[in-house]
């Protein structure tokens, strides 16, 4: 569906609070957010979106890794992490909070599994049934009942798991190691299958439209490990999950950390339907690359603090014109920062018109 551009759209703005209680603009919409994002995925974009007031992240309690991992988001007054917190996630694992960081970590030099082979007999699955699911649902009921994109957020991926268990040092090398890399691909599918039982749970318990799911796979510089071991390791279990749950009619966003231009090939082959990279990425170049595969979060070209309205408004028509097009969406990475207010407004607009007309 087109929706022609109304000048009012800008006019009547508000601003009002978006992602992780952050206060941004919100313009006169001329559909939901919700309807937007989804067109988006559709490949029928309405307007740039950015994710900074057209979703509604989600992250309950219910869920260990989520108390663990400091980031308890369902709308209701669960307290705040303090400093050093220990909690455990779903395994047991504990993870303890470093505000400084605004994140949880897992002491290294304890690791629970020291060879993957032992995993079976090591490692304790929970057993979601016991989880008290009618209570989460009501609970969230409130929070999740809005016109944004309602997006759960799932802490702790497939490489993330084994890092937790194994330390770092151990878990890279377990990906490689001959005499481990068929225990690890085991550990990878049992994964999966407890993360499509979770997500089952909460398609039918909480009001879901998509899925973000973290798995970092990168550093500054570089991936944590190579594009094929990525794809004869990791990419099949995570096939396994983004094929579920587009079998249930919704989305999938990974969050990945770090340097991982070479890993883009392997999302898209894992089934994911957006990613949005730090920017020690060169975004701009993976939605050249990719960007009719997969939706890339393209991070626009540095601004000077002083720069002129008139070259800010350039570079927003710039953006819009490489960025803009049906057929080959992108999103404004919601990473982008110090662009101001003249740069996002312009690219609404002009993406409004390029995208309908």
């Amino acid at each position: 569906m087109k929706y022609p551009y109304n000048q009012k759209e800008l006019d009547e703005a508000t601003i009002t609070e978006g992602r992780l209680g952050r206060t941004v603009k919100s313009y006169k919409y001329p559909c939901t957010p919700k309807e937007a994002y989804i067109a988006l995925y559709k490949g029928e974009p309405v307007w740039q979106v950015s994710g900074a007031d057209e979703v509604r992240l989600f992250a309950p309690q219910i869920i260990p890794d989520n108390i663990a991992r400091g980031m308890v988001i369902e709308g209701s007054d669960f307290p705040p992490p303090r400093d050093h917190e220990i909690n455990t996630d779903i395994f047991g694992i504990e993870w303890e909070y470093i505000a400084s960081a605004f994140g949880s970590m897992v002491r290294p030099g304890k690791p629970t599994l020291s060879d993957a082979n032992d995993w079976k007999s090591v490692i304790k699955f929970p057993d979601i049934e016991k989880w008290d699911w009618e209570s989460a649902a009501k609970i969230s009921a409130e929070y999740l009942n809005t016109d944004k994109f309602t997006q759960m957020w799932f802490q702790t991926g497939w490489f993330e798991r084994l890092i937790s268990w194994m330390d770092f040092e151990s878990a890279a090398f377990a990906l490689v190691d001959e005499e481990q890399q068929d225990a690890v691909k085991e550990i990878m599918f049992a994964l999966s299958d407890l993360y499509i039982k979770i997500f089952d749970k909460c398609l039918k318990y909480f009001k879901i439209d998509g899925f973000c799911i973290h798995d970092d796979w990168g550093g500054q510089k570089s991936c944590f490990f190579s594009p094929e071991t990525g794809e004869e390791i990791i990419v099949p279990a995570m096939k396994k999950v983004t094929d579920f749950l587009h079998s249930k009619g919704v989305f999938c966003d990974l969050h990945s950390c770090g340097q991982a231009i070479r890993q883009v090939p392997n999302m898209i082959k894992a089934g994911w339907d957006s990613w949005s990279g730090q920017p020690m990425n060169d975004t701009q170049k993976e939605y050249e690359l990719y960007g009719d595969k997969i939706i890339i979060g393209v991070i626009p070209d540095e601004l000077a603090e002083d720069a002129s309205e008139s070259v800010v408004k350039a570079a927003a028509k710039n953006y819009v014109d490489k960025f803009c097009k049906i057929g080959k969406t992108s999103t404004l990475n919601p990473q982008a920062g110090g662009l101001g207010e003249v740069f996002r407004d312009e690219v609404y607009r002009l993406s409004r018109i390029a995208y309908n007309s």
